[in-house]
């Protein structure tokens, strides 16, 4: 149980250190170019029209965006990634545990709340599916084809791209580490699966690992389990596997 919770916290901890590096990062490397500008303008166009033209939306991002661009929004504590179809349609891996229970694609289609997302990363369920621009950004600015200058790999051609992406439209497994979105957007756009967040992460936890003042606190830790809780196996094991664990791996 401790080595579970120590685990998510350490998760919760990396990605919100990893978010600041990305906003970091967008402020230095991707200034508010008039590009930039003219997407927020669309998106802002598009969200507050109280009956927005559906076609004129559609007009303005096909004007910005290509099929096959890799779109890429900040999140909370993760940034988000999408696959440009035209028509204003974004193809996106998103956790989601409705799935689970239903085939029914109006119940599906229905915005993810944050009650489904969260229970759908428990349950390891996601879908990929085709949401318009302006719901996939939720209010955040796009970052357009902003991983080319990372992924030693070349894009492949644009309509292949979003074929890819509207082949695996629909249920499938999710990992946080394994397979999420980055990894869908990747596959797509490059033909391999990778995720520079779930990289980081692991250098990350190897850091962790070789750090030996890891291993007196999880020992403390471990006692004050103990202390607080009683001597029971869920207390003692954790106390004495985690620490001896983490010297052997350093």
């Amino acid at each position: 149980m401790l080595d579970s919770l120590t685990l998510l916290l350490e998760k919760v901890l990396f990605l919100t250190h990893l978010n600041v590096f990305n906003q970091f990062r967008t402020g230095l490397f991707f200034s508010d170019t008039q590009r930039e500008r003219e997407k927020k303008i669309v998106t802002n166009h598009c969200e507050k029209e109280e009956v927005p033209d559906p076609s004129a939306c559609t007009a303005l991002t096909d004007s910005l965006y290509q099929r096959g661009d890799l779109l890429e929004v900040p999140r909370t504590l993760f940034t988000h990634f999408g696959i440009y179809l035209g028509d204003n349609r974004v193809a996106h891996l998103i956790p989601d545990i409705l799935p689970l229970f239903t085939t029914d694609k109006l119940s599906i289609q229905v915005m993810v709340t944050n009650k489904r997302l969260v229970l759908g990363v428990l349950s390891k369920s996601a879908s990929i599916r085709v949401d318009s621009v302006e719901d996939f950004a939720y209010g955040a600015s796009i970052l357009l084809n902003a991983m080319d200058t990372t992924v030693q790999k070349r894009p492949l051609d644009g309509e292949e791209i979003a074929r890819r992406a509207e082949e695996m439209v629909g249920k499938i497994p999710y990992s946080l580490l394994w397979n999420n979105c980055e990894h869908f957007v990747t596959y797509c756009r490059y033909g391999s699966a990778i995720s520079i967040q779930t990289d980081k992460f692991c250098d990350w936890l190897k850091s962790v690992i070789r750090d030996h003042r890891s291993v007196p606190l999880t020992a403390i830790l471990g006692i004050l389990s103990i202390l607080s809780l009683g001597m029971s196996p869920y207390t003692t094991l954790p106390t004495l596997l985690i620490p001896f664990t983490l010297w052997m791996a350093g």
